[in-house]
Order: structure tokens, then C-alpha cells, then sequence
């Protein structure tokens, strides 16, 4: 269990009880250590049905997390980039503070549709025409 609140930003933390953490032996370098202590972390969280998010964050952070979701809406985060237990603990805790910020960024405005000025549409034509005047030279000469 983590106890300590985990602080997105100025507006959304999440709760030390919201959090669950499980150390698991993790492969890679680190000798015997690797053999003895659970280095690795896997950090759940319950992101369907926590109450510190709006629904909005919910539904692009499910998007944005993919395979990372369970099937009941729990997000697993694996963290074993690092040797010590403490620093995947971190590692985690900052890789899914990184996928609530991205999920909290507000949506791109709507698309401003836009004419084709006068000039930008003469000179197309002009090229349409030049381009057909070369490709009828390329046929062969009238006998006359």
C-alpha cells in the first residue's frame, strides 16, 4: 500500500489509499541481488473508478494507457528500469503521473475551415492548363 498522496498538479492528487504496490523479482543486470530482493514495482491504480478524476481525464487515460488497463479498469504500471526497490517505486509513481498530465491537457480547438484565396486559385488553374498544353505536344503531330 502506498501512503503517500501522489500530487499531479494544482488541481488533481491522488490518494495514498488509491494506490497499490507490489514488488515482484525483476530480471536484468544486478548480480545476485537480483536473485534475492523484489526490486520491481507493479503500481495499481483503479482508474475507472477513483474519485479524485474527472471523467473527461478517465476516458483519455484509458485511451492513452492501451494494454497497460485491466478489463475492470485498473491501470498496471511495471517499473524495473532501476536496481533499487526505491527508485522503481519513483520511476512508477512518475509514469503515471505522466499519463494523467498528458490525459489532462485540454482538447486541441476545433478546426477553422478556410477558403483557397483568388490568387492561389488562378494560379492553379494556370499550372492545370500549362501542364495539359505539355501533355498534348507529347501526342503525335496532326498530318495536315
Amino acid at each position: 500500500m502506498a501512503s503517500d498522496p501522489l500530487i499531479i498538479n494544482s488541481r488533481i492528487t491522488l490518494a495514498g489509499w488509491e494506490l497499490t504496490e507490489q514488488f515482484v523479482l525483476a530480471g536484468g543486470p544486478g548480480g545476485q541481488n537480483v536473485n534475492k530482493v523484489s526490486t520491481a514495482v507493479q503500481l495499481f491504480f483503479n482508474l475507472l473508478g477513483s474519485p479524485s478524476l474527472p471523467d473527461r481525464i478517465k476516458e483519455n487515460a484509458a485511451k492513452l494507457a492501451g494494454r497497460r488497463l485491466s478489463k475492470e479498469g485498473v491501470l498496471i504500471i511495471e517499473a524495473n528500469r532501476f536496481r533499487s526497490q526505491e527508485r522503481n517505486r519513483e520511476d512508477a509513481r512518475e509514469r503515471l503521473k505522466e499519463l494523467l498530465l498528458e490525459a489532462a491537457k485540454p482538447p486541441p480547438p476545433p478546426r477553422r475551415k478556410t477558403k483557397p484565396s483568388k490568387g492561389a486559385i488562378e494560379r492553379r488553374l494556370k499550372e492545370k492548363s500549362g501542364r495539359s498544353e505539355v501533355k498534348k505536344m507529347r501526342g503525335r503531330p496532326d498530318r495536315e
